[in-house]
């Protein structure tokens, strides 16, 4: 640790958990061709809505017969959604380790009020025992836990032949982490994560399993608009062809369509594992050697690649100190602890930052930790 400034900054300080930094070289200027003062409606607008899920569907190598629909209200919106419309058929397990899971198991609990909804919970930095996680039921957990830098490792826990769905909260891991699609029924992101596009819109994928169920119940409860999937006990084919629910930002598809386009330049999927990989190795080399710092995760092969957490020792100042530090110094942004998370650092390391970016920050934690520890 030192006094001295270091010599290099990151040239980009944007290490927010979202919404995440843009992709390297994004300007305004590459909207110029949205659609807008158009119709979502219009062939153009369809068009457009099509291309995005359509590029979707070839980044994140979503199955043929998986289908896949833009939505209101971000991953919230999405989650919300297949939660109202498929729980309750059969009993439910509810997995979580951080505040969003959480969130969900509230909602099951608090407002659907499932009656038969069991609750398999770890704290912050741990996985819960997924050994104990019954498939009769169906599953709903979150596959990155953002606010506690904690994720699966794999899908190997959950088996094939399952009786009930599983739905997975994937917003963080989208685009940066394995995930078997064949192991997963219902599957949610938002795009302001790993392709740093800008927020308000979800993404919903379904697999041939949740159609049937969609297809084949009904809730106890009503339904508002924006949660219907179905008409006449039929799907609503039209949503998952670009025909979205309510009015969609045509400006934002058009930045997602740019995103998915970037990602597809640096080696698409794998690419985009490589880097955010490859960022949260360096963070992970820097702890290594650092006395102060320690992850929040644990156990290593269950770490997160793109939100990685931290904490430091000293008082709850601290971080708190560092990160004003670092923003008056403008080289990291954002990147305090969640409000519910124990306190420490929060530094994203998706595929759209700089691995460069984040090898330079780490010399400023040093500095900043060295300021805000002084007597």
């Amino acid at each position: 640790m030192t006094d001295m400034k270091p010599g290099t900054r990151p040239v980009c300080a944007n290490f927010s958990s979202g919404p995440c930094a843009k992709f390297p070289g994004w300007t305004p200027q590459a909207l110029e061709n949205a659609v807008l003062g158009r119709s979502h409606r219009s062939s153009l607008g369809k068009a457009r809505l099509k291309k995005a899920i359509a590029l979707t569907r070839e980044v994140l190598q979503v199955p043929a017969d998986y289908r896949i629909a833009i939505v209101p209200a971000s991953d919230t919106g999405a989650v919300e959604m297949a939660m109202w419309s498929l729980l309750g058929a059969r009993g439910v397990d509810m997995v979580a380790w951080e505040s969003f899971g959480e969130g969900w198991v509230s909602d099951v609990v608090k407002q659907l009020k499932l009656k038969d909804a069991n609750k398999t919970i770890a704290p912050y930095g741990e996985l819960p025992d997924l050994s104990k996680i019954n498939f009769s039921n169906d599953v709903v957990f979150t596959w990155n836990g953002t606010t506690s830098g904690v994720r699966v490792a794999n899908a190997d826990w959950i088996p094939a032949n399952r009786d009930g769905l599983t739905i997975c909260d994937a917003t963080s891991a989208a685009f940066a982490q394995d995930m078997d699609f064949t192991k997963l029924d219902v599957v949610t992101f938002s795009w302001q994560k790993v392709l740093g596009g800008e927020g308000a819109h979800g993404v919903l994928i379904l697999s041939p399993r949740a159609v049937a169920r969609l297809e084949s119940y009904v809730p106890a409860w009503p339904l508002p608009k924006i949660f219907r999937m179905t008409s006449g006990g039929k799907l609503i084919e039209g949503m998952f062809e670009g025909e979205t629910i309510n009015t969609p930002s045509m400006l934002c598809v058009e930045d997602y369509i740019l995103a998915l386009e970037w990602a597809k330049t640096v080696g698409g999927l794998a690419g985009l594992q490589s880097r955010a990989d490859a960022n949260a190795a360096v963070i992970d080399a820097w702890i290594s050697k650092t006395s102060y710092a320690h992850h929040l995760a644990k156990v290593a092969n269950t770490r997160s690649n793109t939100s990685v957490c931290l904490t430091l020792d000293g008082s709850e100042d601290v971080p708190k100190k560092m990160v004003k530090l670092l923003e008056a110094e403008k080289v990291a942004y954002d990147i305090g602890a969640y409000r519910d998370a124990p306190p420490g650092l929060r530094i994203w390391c998706g595929a759209t930052v700089e691995t460069s970016d984040v090898a330079a920050l780490t010399s400023w934690l040093d500095w900043a930790y060295a300021q805000a520890t002084a007597a």
